[in-house]
C-alpha cells in the first residue's frame, strides 16, 4: 500500500480540524485571529488614526491585492495612494468619516493646548493650526482623498525612524533620574545607615550580573535556541528557512501546539506548504518576540535587581542590531529572502560575544551633572509657580474677605434702616432717609379741611364795605 495516500488523508483533516490557513478563507480567518497580536502600538500620537485607515483599506480586495505586490519604493513615492480612487464607495465613505473624527480631534487638543497657555483668541483659524500636523491635507478637512493617504504613509515612515532614536534618549534620562534619586537618597541618611544601604545596592547589581551567557540575537545559536526551547523541536534537524515560516505568517497556528510530538508532526505534514510560500515577511514586533528567551536568562520581573524597563531597552538593542544586518532595503520588514542571506554570513554562525546594558552604560558622568543642572532649574521654576499661586490664592483669599465684609456692612444697613421705618410707622413719624433726615411729602386735601370750611361757606362771605371801583374803558357818549 502507498503511504503517500494515507498522509494526503491526514493532512487533510488536520487541516479541517485546526482550520489550517492554506486557502483564501483560511488567510482571512488567519487575519481575523491575528487582530489582537497586531495591535501594537506604534508610539506615534495618532496611531489610532493610521491603524484604522490600513484596516479600512484592507477591506477592498483591489487595494489588498495592490499592497500585498508593492514595494517599498511604490509605498514611499506615493504610487500607491493612487490606487485610492478605485476603492469602493463604502471605503471611501469611511475614509471620510475617519478624517472627520481625527481633525475634530486634533481641533480638540489645540484648543486644550490654547487653553492651558491662557492664549486668548477670538477667531481661531483652525486651518492654520492644522498645518502643523502633517498626517494630513489640512486644506480639505472633510473627505480622504488620495494626498492625505501619500501623506500619511510618509510622515508616519519618517516618524518611526526616529522613534526609535527617541526611546532611547527617553531611556537613558529614566536611568539618570534613577541614579540621581539613588544618591538624594544616600545623601539622606546617617554614615551607618548609607554604608549599610550602599553595600545592599551592590550586591543586587552584582546579583544581576550572575546570568546565563546571552546569545548574539540573530544568530545560530539564538535561533536554534528558540527552535529547540521554545517550539519543542528537535535542534539537529534546525532549517532557517521553515525557522522563519514558523515565526512569520504560521506563528499563530504553531503556537496552538502544545506537545513536542503534536509539533514535529504537523511540522512533518506542513514542511511541503512551508517552502513553497516566498511572500512571508517578519515584522519588528516578531523579531522582538523571538528574544524573549535570552532576555529571560537576565531580567526576572520577580527580582528585586531586575529593573522590567531596562529589559525593554535590552529588546530594542536586539531588534536594532538584527535589523541592521539583516534589513537590507531598510523597510522595516524581514523577507526571506533577505534571512536567507543573512545566514550566509560569518556574523550568523561565528557571532561576536553579545554585550548587555550593564556592560555599555547609558550615560556619562558630565551627561548625568547636566541633568542634575536641569532638575535643578526646573524645580526652581516649579517652585516661583508655587510661590505665584500661592499669592494668588492669598490675594483671592483677601479680596473675598473684603467682600464679605461688605457684604456683612450691606445686611446690616438694610436691618438698621427696616428697623427704622418700623419704629417710625409705630410713632407715627414721616419716613426718614438713609442718614436719618426726614423726608417731607405733600399730602393730599383732608376730608376734615372741606368740613372746617363748610360753615364759613354756608354763612357767607364777609361784606366787603369798600367802593366799588368805576368799570374803565366804557364808551363815551355825547
Amino acid at each position: 500500500m502507498n503511504p503517500t495516500p494515507v498522509w494526503l488523508l491526514v493532512l487533510s483533516i488536520c487541516a479541517g480540524v485546526w482550520s489550517v490557513p492554506i486557502d483564501r478563507n483560511g488567510d482571512n480567518q488567519e487575519t481575523k485571529e491575528e487582530v489582537p497580536e497586531e495591535n501594537v502600538d506604534t508610539g506615534l500620537y495618532y496611531d489610532r488614526y493610521l491603524r484604522e485607515v490600513i484596516e479600512v483599506l484592507e477591506t477592498d480586495p483591489h487595494f489588498r491585492e495592490k499592497l500585498q505586490t508593492a514595494n517599498t519604493e511604490d509605498i514611499k513615492n506615493g504610487r500607491l495612494s493612487k490606487e485610492l480612487d478605485l476603492v469602493g464607495h463604502h471605503v471611501r465613505t469611511r475614509l471620510d468619516e475617519l478624517k472627520r473624527q481625527e481633525v475634530s480631534r486634533l481641533r480638540m487638543l489645540l484648543k486644550a493646548k490654547l487653553d492651558s497657555t491662557n492664549t486668548q483668541s477670538l477667531q481661531m483659524d483652525h486651518s492654520s493650526l492644522l498645518k502643523q500636523f502633517e498626517h494630513l491635507d489640512p486644506h480639505n478637512q472633510n473627505t480622504f482623498e488620495a494626498k492625505d493617504l501619500e501623506l500619511l504613509i510618509t510622515t508616519a515612515t519618517k516618524d518611526l525612524e526616529n522613534y526609535d532614536a527617541e526611546r532611547h534618549e527617553e531611556f537613558k534620562r529614566y536611568e539618570m533620574l534613577k541614579e540621581h534619586e539613588r544618591r538624594e537618597y544616600l545623601k539622606g541618611l546617617d554614615q551607618e545607615k548609607r554604608e549599610k544601604e550602599e553595600k545592599r545596592m551592590q550586591e543586587l547589581k552584582e546579583k544581576h550580573h550572575q546570568h546565563p551567557k546571552v546569545n548574539a540575537p540573530g544568530s545560530v545559536a539564538q535561533l536554534r535556541e528558540v527552535w529547540e526551547e521554545t517550539d519543542g523541536l528537535d535542534p539537529k534537524e534546525f532549517n532557517p528557512k521553515t525557522f522563519f515560516k514558523l515565526h512569520g505568517e504560521w506563528r499563530l497556528f504553531f503556537s496552538f501546539l502544545s506537545f513536542s510530538m503534536i509539533r514535529k508532526t504537523f511540522l512533518f505534514l506542513l514542511r511541503p506548504v512551508l517552502d513553497t510560500n516566498e511572500d512571508a515577511v517578519l515584522d519588528e514586533q516578531e523579531l522582538e518576540a523571538l528574544f524573549t528567551k535570552e532576555l529571560e536568562k537576565v531580567y526576572d520581573a520577580k527580582n528585586e535587581e531586575d529593573d522590567m524597563t531596562e529589559m525593554e531597552e535590552e529588546r530594542l538593542r536586539m531588534r536594532e542590531h538584527v535589523m541592521k544586518n539583516v534589513d537590507a532595503n531598510q523597510d522595516r520588514l524581514v523577507s526571506l529572502e533577505e534571512f536567507l542571506k543573512s545566514t550566509e554570513k560569518k556574523e550568523f554562525s561565528n557571532p561576536r560575544e553579545w554585550e548587555t546594558l550593564e556592560t555599555k552604560p547609558a550615560y556619562t558622568e558630565e551627561e548625568l551633572q547636566l541633568f542634575e543642572v536641569e532638575l535643578k532649574d526646573k524645580e526652581e521654576e516649579l517652585k516661583r509657580k508655587a510661590e505665584n499661586l500661592q499669592q494668588q490664592q492669598d490675594l483671592l483669599k483677601e479680596r473675598g474677605k473684603a467682600l464679605e465684609a461688605q457684604r456683612r456692612e450691606y445686611q446690616q444697613a438694610v436691618l438698621e434702616m427696616s428697623q427704622r421705618k418700623e419704629q417710625q410707622a409705630a410713632d407715627g413719624q414721616p419716613p426718614a432717609g438713609p442718614n436719618g433726615e426726614l423726608q417731607f411729602q405733600p399730602e393730599a386735601p383732608k376730608v376734615e379741611d372741606k368740613d372746617v370750611k363748610a360753615p364759613a361757606e354756608l354763612q357767607g362771605e364777609a361784606p366787603n364795605h369798600l367802593p366799588a371801583e368805576p368799570p374803565q374803558n366804557l364808551p363815551i357818549h355825547t
